[in-house]
Parts: C-alpha cells; structure tokens; sequence
C-alpha cells in the first residue's frame, strides 16, 4: 500500500498543541514539506523552545490561546480557510492526570467540538490525536483498533482515557452526520527529544535518574510491559493517515515490546551510567501490557516503523544530556 502525499506547498494546516512534544515534531514535518502552519498553543504543558527554530520562517505562526475557550476572532492567521486541523493538543503525561484533571477534560471534549465545527465549515480533514489509553488496562494483547477496551471511567487517569474515548466519539459522530473529513489516530507509547524530563513517564524519568546517578524508579514488580516507539516513526504514521482517505482509528506505534525492567536496565547500560534499580508502589490502574496491533496501519497506510530502541533511546539519552548538562 502507497499513499500519495495530500498536503504540501499552498495548504494551510492548524496543530492545537503544536508546541508539545509530538506535535511540535509533526510541525517540523509539514514545514519541511511546504505546508504553511499555524500552531494554537496555550503552554500549560507545551514549550516555545520546542517550535523557536520556525519563528523566522513566513509559513510558520505561533498563536498563543486555549483552543478550550474556542478559536480566537481576533487574529489573522485563524480566519483564513485551513485545509486540514490536527487536534493534538492535551496534556499526556501520569503526573498531568492529577494536576491539570479539568483542562484534559474540556481540551478532549469542548475543544474537540469547537475543532469539529471549524473542520465542517472549512471543508478540511480533521485528525484527532487519541491514544492507547482508551484500551485502559488490555484485556486483549495484542490491541487491534476493534478492541473496546477496559477503562476505569472514575479512576485517576479516567480524566485522560474518557477525554479521548469521548473525542473519538465526537469525531465519528461528525463525520457519520455531518460528511466531516476524519481521522483518528491512537497513538501508543512515544519518546524522543523535546519531552520534558519531569513530565511522569517512564523514558524521561528513567533518562534523568541515570545521568544524574540516581537510582532508577521503577513501579511495582517492573514485569508491566510497554511497546516504545521513536517519536519520527510516530511521525511518519501520522502523516500517512493525514495523507490517506481514511477514518481509523488506527494505532500507531511499534510491535517491539519490553518489560519496564528491561528498559530502566538498556537506559542504563546506553547512558553509561552507575544507577542500580529500584522498584516503588505501583500507580492506579496502571495498564499490565501495552502493544498495538498494526495489521490496520500496515495494510491501509503502508505504515512500518525502523528505528531500533538501541538507537531511539540513545539519541534520546543525548538530547537528556545536552539539555541537563550531564
């Protein structure tokens, strides 16, 4: 399966969030291939660091707003038409679930609705950014996109979870009543450089504990796996389904699964580093297993990641060390 780029020079393209992590990447991506973007970002969790290099350029703008409280009115890079919305914004991380619980809720809810409506009325396709959480804790492992999952719909990370399951629906809804041009993408566990190191997940965390030689805090037994993905492979499948006809959701990620144990233990031997491990209590509703399956991605999109977690987490290890001085 090939699929044909869709958007290039003379598309204009808005990214909620576009300032985060992921997101700020995916800009980086629609830059390079000509596409004029308007990032939306309101900085609660995104950093301006991660988008600086764009400022310069004439088909890059920066508006700082919360997409929450709806578009602004009042700037001229929203009122044109967009060819297409990535609605990638939202805080992500365990430790946000508990601080910033009500702004994921309104930013995968009311935020997703405002987006929908702008969608419609431009014509564009709209992307919405979902997650593997909305399997929770798999009682099925692998996870195909046909698996409705096991969500804790009042636990601490429920705010997460039911926010993207939410939008999700809101997505579907558009575009089964309204002719909306959609697509989902449930995005699996992601790292690479821009995450910020005290952020709550396992990649960063881990990276900091080890380059500062501190011991590496793993939660419970550390036999809960994760599949990790580098954040250009990441990329790449977003692009495909952006470029694509399809409505998904489809997951995004990599097959190549590994204990929490055996990551803390390969960061360690990749950093060079004298930490020993050391195992903490386990937080709630912490998902046993975590891997997708990507038969969906492969046949519909051509989609197939390659970069190795050896090399992913090692330039990972060195944007960490040049970043905190280590």
């Amino acid at each position: 399966m090939k699929v044909e780029p869709r958007f290039g020079p003379g598309h204009r393209i808005l990214v909620t969030g576009g300032a985060g992590f992921v997101p700020s990447h995916l800009v980086d991506a629609l830059i390079a291939r000509g596409c004029t973007v308007v990032v939306l970002d309101n900085f609660v969790t995104g950093a301006k660091d991660n988008v600086a290099h764009l400022f310069e350029k004439p088909t890059f703008t920066l508006v700082e707003a919360d997409i929450s409280e709806g578009l602004p009115t009042d700037h001229p890079a929203l009122a044109e038409r967009f060819d297409a919305i990535l609605h990638m914004a939202s805080p992500a991380s365990p430790t946000d679930f508990e601080k910033l619980p009500v702004e994921i809720l309104r930013v995968g809810s009311v935020a997703t609705l405002h987006l929908l409506e702008r969608a419609t009325a431009d014509g564009a396709r709209f992307l919405m950014a979902s997650t593997s959480e909305a399997y929770g804790d798999p009682k099925e492992h692998p996870q195909p996109e046909t698996y409705w999952g096991n969500v804790n719909p009042i636990g601490v990370r429920s705010v997460y979870d039911e926010a993207k399951r939410f939008s999700e629906a809101a997505t579907m809804a558009y575009h089964r009543s309204r002719g909306t041009d959609t697509a989902i993408v449930r995005i699996f566990n992601t790292y690479g450089p821009r995450m910020r190191p005290d952020d709550g997940r396992a990649i960063p965390t881990f990276i900091s504990q080890a380059l500062r030689g501190e011991p590496i805090t793993v939660h419970g037994t550390g036999n809960q796996t994760r599949s990790i993905c580098y954040v250009d492979d990441l990329v790449r499948g977003i692009l495909l389904l952006l470029d694509s006809t399809e409505t998904g959701p489809i997951n995004c990620g990599t097959e190549h699964e590994m204990s929490m144990r055996q990551l803390a233990e390969l960061i360690v031997s990749l950093s060079g580093s004298s930490s020993e491990v050391s195992y903490i209590t386990r937080s709630a509703d912490d998902p046993e297993m975590r891997r997708p399956d990507l038969t969906l991605a492969w046949e519909q999109l051509g989609y197939e990641p390659t970069v190795a977690p050896e090399d992913g987490l090692g330039r990972t290890i060195e944007y960490f060390r040049e970043r905190l001085g280590y």
